[in-house]
């Protein structure tokens, strides 16, 4: 039947309640949660085609919840009954112990362990894991996040992605930071080497021989790396480093530097320089936002490639692992590819932002 003869979806206001309420709940099953979407949107009257191309599902699925709506309410976005073993566990106690995960803690503790929740609600271990596993709780992992509190990051962010989509013409753009602090450790005892079902192993104690600081900008366009070996990261160092850039580009040329906000980059030395070299712009990324900046991942792939397993007897051993690695490197260099677009990375943070300042259920 042509989604123009479909009979409309209309809601009362308590099945538009409860709709939405599964829609924003985080203990809500993600496949109710997108049948209430469903509804919702063919209510707002949309067709078949049209709900599916906006929701980027199968506009077959979207008829499916639509006619169990039309024919049974919202008793037919439920699950239909499988056959088995009876259910041992209620919905009540899948509920509790799914309010519990997320909204408890039990006393002394950070987080519950599937042993203590079973305790508490009566029912065995396993039964808590399988529940847990189900709404993709894990109370016993933790992440990070800092939310950028630059004024000004929806400029920045624009300014930055724009010179990776689409880097100006007669230019050369470069992502340039410092990583700084690099030991030269030695194991305090040889390293064993891999063997077939044992992998390499190494003592978990070493020797510190001093530290270097590395100076890197990364061209965006040919993923080659211009880089200095420093005792420490100063703005004279900075300033340095960019007379190293100016001679490494052909003249005529505009230089882009993509940098962070540290105060280096923008003390009186550098700025002086910068208007005795008028063809040099530098572009700042948004406070705490260092994964916008390409070199980061380049610092990534050293420190697995070269630092993480490096045995270094002296400090004059990790520059020369660290001069080799990087010719290694510009010898094939390829660039890294950036796809996001900058109102995608903008949609996506303000997604992020909404989601942590909301409430939990």
């Amino acid at each position: 039947m042509a989604d123009t003869r479909l009979e409309p979806v209309v809601l009362s206001d308590d099945e538009r309640r409860t709709l939405e309420n599964w829609v924003r709940r985080r203990s809500t099953a993600q496949g109710l949660a997108q049948r209430a979407r469903i509804v919702l949107a063919c209510a707002d009257g949309g067709s078949n085609v049209a709900v599916a191309a906006r929701l980027r599902i199968d506009r077959r699925t979207v008829a499916r919840w639509r006619g169990r709506f039309l024919e049974l309410r919202l008793d037919g976005l439920t699950d239909d009954p499988r056959p088995g073993v009876p259910r041992s566990i209620t919905d009540a106690q899948v509920e509790d112990i799914v309010v519990r995960t997320l909204e408890e803690v039990p006393g002394g503790s950070t987080h519950w362990s599937k042993r203590e929740l079973a305790r508490k609600v009566g029912i065995s271990a396993t039964s808590v894991q399988q529940i847990w596993r189900a709404f993709g709780l894990q109370p016993w992992r933790t992440e990070t996040f800092k939310v950028s509190p630059d004024p000004l990051p929806v400029p920045k962010i624009r300014d930055v992605v724009g010179l990776y989509l689409n880097p100006p013409r007669n230019a050369v753009v470069f992502s340039a930071d410092e990583k700084p602090q690099i030991q030269a450790l030695e194991r305090t005892a040889p390293v064993l080497p891999m063997l077939p079902g044992v992998p390499e192993r190494r003592s978990f104690d070493y020797q510190r021989h001093g530290t270097t600081d590395l100076l890197a900008a990364l061209n965006i366009a040919t993923g080659k790396v211009i880089s200095k070996l420093s005792a420490q990261h100063t703005a004279t160092d900075f300033r340095d480093f960019l007379d190293q850039i100016d001679q490494a580009v052909e003249p005529g040329l505009e230089v882009h530097v993509i940098c962070d906000n540290l105060s280096t980059h923008k003390a009186p030395a550098v700025r002086r320089w910068l208007l005795a070299h008028p063809r040099f712009v530098l572009h700042f990324t948004p406070t705490y936002s260092s994964w916008i900046n390409q070199v980061e991942r380049w610092f990534a792939e050293i420190q697995r490639r070269c630092l993480d397993r490096g045995v270094f007897c002296s400090l004059e051993d990790l520059t020369t692992a660290l001069q080799e690695w990087i010719k290694l490197w510009n010898d094939s260099a390829r660039p890294f590819k950036w796809t996001k677009t900058p109102d995608q990375i903008i949609d996506s943070i303000c997604r992020y932002c909404a989601r942590i300042s909301r409430p939990a259920y």
